[in-house]
């Protein structure tokens, strides 16, 4: 598996949008820690994000939107809130 700043940006953003589970997020960034080849650029900080999305699901750890945002900051990323009326 191929890993680079764009993909985990996805599956950051899949996660964000309710698109997927935290735990399938943390499966995701724990078998790309382990089987994943890492390419592109800044190779340290998708690993370092990785690290941390793989114990996202530790109470001790969590998961929080400053993390995210700061994430998606370090991935060349700006986050911004759409929010509506619920009828």
């Amino acid at each position: 598996m191929i890993v680079t700043k764009q993909i985990l940006a996805i599956n950051l953003l899949s996660y964000l949008q309710h698109k997927t589970t935290l735990s399938d997020l943390v499966a995701w960034a724990e078998n790309a820690m382990m089987e994943g080849d890492i390419q592109g650029e800044e190779p340290e900080v998708v690993r370092d994000i990785l690290a941390r999305l793989g114990v996202a699901d530790v109470k001790a750890f969590g998961l929080f939107w400053d993390d995210c945002y700061d994430f998606m900051l370090k991935l060349g990323y700006v986050l911004k809130i759409d929010a509506g009326l619920v009828a």
